[in-house]
């Protein structure tokens, strides 16, 4: 039955881990004689790869069956991912799903999945993988990456997985398990041959990026630092990003690396969750809000435009206003970036969801609200900061009515006339003006291009 089906597409939830994972996943296509489609064509094939932060997973899942189904009633549907590791039931009762598929099962689907032909009832792979015991089997480690779209200019590259923290709010341990992580040998393996394969930006992806070889290496010096240091010896144009990396692991080795080698992004993502003491305590963050102050500006003082984004939560059970208001005050002194702000929403088997004192749904939207106000007046600031100055830029390929745009190290979105010979190269630009959420620049031409390369 495989030898007569060519088409395979995918629909990803959730974070850059997971972008990077589905792309792994479609190389098992590709090697069995598949082609990777859009989700909105035609195909024989749809794979759904979800996440249990998302809210309402379930009901988001349902919509992309439906949706995939108008398109080809004959699809056959696999759901994987941490939802399906956590709620498999759940997902195989959806109409039209024919496979669910655990965490670790996903990266061997063709182990499990040997035709495609859909029947009336779905199978879960591995039979009944319940809460019963949710890290069975999730202690292997599965490398993998994904492109910045459909570019060849950044590259998503998974060096971790797992969790070892127990945040009460969190889901994401019972999904993926222990924390572990790649060894240096096969990171740097696989780093080499992204740089060979044209990517100039690598992204660090992993559920705690920061943990790195906590675990897997506890005889050796193994660390996020020491990795880093061994990455910056390869020869090559590039430059290297974490992804997200949490407050007590940023240590003083990575921010020195930071500011002393301009291959390191300028730009950290640091979780905060919340700015009140006692919600943090609540949520069982490892960090206290001083801690977390100090490091901000530490980090600033270090590192010269240094952009930081910061995670938040609000509506968290117990969060009564003066909670809120504490953590909104925090954040607009604080000198970061810009916001990545999550509305607090019931997990099962976490501890928060057995808290008292729930905030009323609306409330939630509310604070929610202002702090999304609060992120983009924060990045605005950020941004005209940049005003007058010179950023390297890579540029992607995607030409939009003329222009094309890129990131600075320290992430500040920018678009220039569109020209194909910037694409995918490290331009030196200077910042013009703020044009509501993307700075502009002033035209470079490739004669320029070439004479900043030369020198």
């Amino acid at each position: 039955m495989i030898e007569t089906m060519s088409k395979v597409a995918f629909h990803t939830l959730g974070c850059k881990l997971n972008f990077s994972e589905t792309s792994t996943i479609g190389q098992q296509f590709l090697k069995h004689g598949f082609s990777i489609v859009d989700e909105k064509e035609k195909a024989d094939v749809f794979v759904i790869n979800t996440c249990t932060v998302t809210e309402n997973a379930d009901r988001e899942c349902r919509q992309i069956v439906r949706r995939a189904l108008r398109n080809n009633p004959n699809s056959f549907i696999v759901v994987t991912g941490c939802y399906a590791q956590l709620r498999p039931d759940e997902m195989a009762k959806i109409d039209g799903v024919d496979a669910v598929l655990g965490s670790n099962e996903k990266f061997n689907l063709f182990s499990y999945l040997e035709n495609f032909e859909k029947k009336e009832l779905s199978c879960i792979y591995p039979p009944r993988r319940i809460y019963v015991s949710p890290t069975e089997n999730l202690d292997s480690f599965n490398p993998s990456y994904s492109s910045d779209a459909d570019s060849r200019t950044r590259a998503f590259f998974k060096i971790q997985d797992g969790c070892d923290y127990k945040c009460s709010f969190c889901t994401i341990p019972l999904a993926r398990g222990k924390s572990r992580s790649a060894s240096p040998e096969e990171v740097i393996s696989e780093f080499k041959q992204l740089l060979k394969a044209g990517y100039k930006e690598i992204i660090l992806t992993g559920v705690n990026v920061g943990d790195y070889g906590s675990t897997l290496f506890r005889d050796h010096e193994y660390n996020l630092y020491s990795l880093l240091k061994m990455m910056l010896k390869v020869d090559g144009d590039y430059r290297i990003r974490i992804s997200s990396i949490e407050p007590n692991l940023l240590t003083d080795e990575i921010l020195d690396l930071t500011a002393n080698d301009e291959r390191m992004c300028n730009h950290f993502h640091i979780p905060l969750q919340s700015g009140s003491k006692d919600i943090l305590k609540f949520m069982q963050r490892r960090y206290k809000v001083e801690d977390y102050e100090k490091l901000i500006y530490k980090a600033n003082n270090r590192i010269t435009d240094l952009g930081i984004g910061v995670d938040v939560i609000v509506g968290f059970p117990g969060e009564m206003e003066e909670n809120f208001l504490e953590t909104y005050n925090f954040l607009k002194d604080l000198p970061i970036s810009y916001l990545h702000v999550f509305t607090y929403s019931e997990r099962p088997e976490t501890k928060a969801i057995e808290m008292a004192n729930a905030v009323d749904p609306i409330e939630r939207k509310r604070r929610s609200n202002m702090l999304r106000i609060l992120s983009e007046k924060k990045k605005h600031e950020f941004y005209q900061k940049m005003v007058g100055k010179e950023l390297t830029i890579l540029f992607e390929h995607e030409d939009r009515n003329g222009m094309m745009k890129g990131f600075s190290s320290n992430y500040v979105r920018v678009k220039h006339s569109f020209d194909q010979e910037l694409i995918n190269k490290f331009v030196k630009v200077k910042i013009k003006e703020v044009d509501e959420n993307i700075c502009t620049t002033e035209n470079i031409s490739i004669n320029e291009l070439i004479n900043i390369q030369a020198g």
